[in-house]
Formats: structure tokens, sequence, C-alpha cells
């Protein structure tokens, strides 16, 4: 396993903190900026990463989707750019996709950022009843519409990832949860998941297991990591407390689940694939910049990579 992290695509204070920190792999985020994803920015991107001592594992990010999740006009030249992105991908070296499956505006939904965590640091949460209050998204799709609309995209994109040598690798919707403001949601559950796994089997078509979901779904984590198996392809290490329409973000060592029988379920199933901290508490003195990207702090990035390191250690054969 590889202690990754998200990382700009341009180099920082950030790259410098990852590498001193021993990290050699690194995931990227282009936030929406569609000419990185084509062939060129992805080459010069990954030799960018490369020059400074690390390995670019991870793309994760999307092209525009909405219209293929909705099944709408339109969806056809939207597959054909992600596609595009995943042989881009491929061409370059690029070994997964990390991708969701949900229509903006419904991504990550957060009701609060500053509630106290250990040491009054600050950390992240979600409250279902207080959120539902707003008003309901203007988005008209039912689940079986969303299910139809997900085998539709699948059946396009996979064989282009096998291709390409690319995993594709879903994340949980976050919250687990459905429907939210009216929306319904698919990715939200371990039997779901295997649902969807199952609408077009592939090696290449599998998981970005994020452990807070899969705590906030109520999911022994190491007993699903056992059960996904080699299906994982990426993993984003952290922990929750509560239920998914009521949670908070933990340290990561400081939440219900036993993290290092996590590492020894992911060592069992033979997962060897890019681990990435998530959604961090804020610690004192971090302002500015520190807290437009509530979760991606720097020092809670810092005690994670060497708590993972240190699971690792002391897990290993």
């Amino acid at each position: 396993m590889d202690t990754t992290l998200i990382l700009p695509p341009e180099p920082d204070r950030r790259w410098e903190l990852a590498r001193q920190l021993g990290v050699e792999t690194a995931v990227v985020r282009f936030w929406g900026h569609e000419e990185w994803w084509t062939y060129d920015h992805l080459l010069r991107t990954a030799n960018r990463f490369a020059d400074h001592g690390l390995d670019l594992r991870v793309v994760e990010d999307r092209p525009p989707m909405g219209r293929t999740v909705l099944g709408q006009e339109g969806r056809d030249e939207e597959i054909e750019t992600v596609k595009t992105l995943v042989r881009n991908m491929g061409r370059v070296g690029i070994d997964v996709y990390c991708w969701v499956w949900t229509e903006n505006p419904v991504g990550v939904v957060r009701t609060s950022e500053s509630v106290p965590a250990r040491g009054d640091s600050r950390t992240t949460a979600y409250d279902h009843e207080q959120f539902e209050r707003g008003p309901a998204y203007p988005v008209e799709v039912t689940e079986a519409e969303l299910w139809e609309n997900l085998a539709y995209f699948l059946d396009e994109v996979v064989p282009v990832a096998e291709e390409a040598g690319v995993k594709l690798a879903l994340h949980p919707d976050d919250p687990p949860i459905s429907p939210v403001r009216g929306v319904p949601r698919l990715v939200t559950s371990v039997e779901n998941y295997e649902r969807i796994l199952d609408l077009h089997p592939s090696p290449n078509h599998g998981v970005t297991f994020c452990q807070g979901n899969f705590a906030a779904m109520g999911a022994d984590v190491p007993a699903a990591i056992r059960r996904f198996g080699e299906d994982i392809h990426f993993v984003h290490f952290r922990d929750v407390e509560g239920t998914p329409d009521d949670f908070v973000e933990t340290w990561q060592d400081d939440g219900p689940t036993a993290m290092d029988e996590a590492v020894r379920a992911y060592r069992e199933v033979g997962f060897d694939g890019p681990v990435r901290p998530d959604h961090v508490p804020k610690m004192a003195g971090e302002t500015g910049r520190d807290e437009s990207q509530p979760g991606y702090t720097d020092m809670g990035r810092l005690f994670a990579v060497s708590y993972i390191q240190g699971l690792l250690d002391a897990t290993g054969d």
C-alpha cells in the first residue's frame, strides 16, 4: 500500500510537505478545469509531479456528467469526454480514476464545519434533518432511472477502461443517504455497491473504499474490506461517529473503527494501491487559505499520514 496525498496540479508548499513526510505518490483534482483532462495537460502534469519526486497515481475528478446521470439528451457527448479522459490516463500511465455517480448540486454535503473535536480542533458534521429544511433541488429523476442510466454509462465506459488499463474506482455518496432534498442517490450501502459492480463485472470496475462513508452506512469496515477484496482500487482513510443522517467526522485515530484491523484486512485481500487521508479536523492556527477547504487542512493531514504509515509499519509482514 502507498500512503498518498491529494495535491494541487501545480507545485506549492503541500508538494514539499508531502516529500518531507516520505510520500512518493500523488492524487490530483483539477476542480472543473476541463483543459487539464486532455492528453497534453495530463502528460505535463504527470511529468511535473515526477520531476518533483512524486508518482501521479490517481485522478480524482470528473468531466461534467449531469446529462449522463439524468439520462438526458447530450449524454453520449459527455460519456465520450469521459472515455477520452480514461484513454488519456492510460496513455500517460495514471492507474486509477476516482469518480462519483451524483448529479450536482447534490455532492458532498455538510451542515457544519466547526464542531469541536479533540483539543478544540474543529471538524465537519452532517445533520439530515437540518439540511432537509432547505428547498428541494430542481432535479427530476427516479431511482429506477438512475439505475438504468448507470448501467448505460458502465456499458460504455468499462470496456474503454479495460483497454486503457485504468481502474475505475466509484466513490460512495457522501453522506450515504437517499434522497437528499428530493433527489435519489444509489451509492449508499454495501448491498447497492454489490449491485453496481454486478451491472458490468470487470477487474477494472471497482470501489473507492471511503472508510468514513462505509462507517456511516453502519458497515463493519474490516468485514466490508474483506467482502469487496480485489474490487477495492483506492482508499480514503477516515472515520465518522454517527449514522448516515447525523454524523461527525473524527480524527483518524479517534473514531469507532478499529483502524489497525482495517489495515490488516487490506493486507489480507492483497490490496496494494494508494491510500490517502481524507477529511481531517482543522488545528490551531490554520487560517486563510486553509479555511477555504474544510477537511483538507495541512496539519491534520500531516498527522494522518504519519498515523497511516505507523499502522502500515505495525501491521507489515
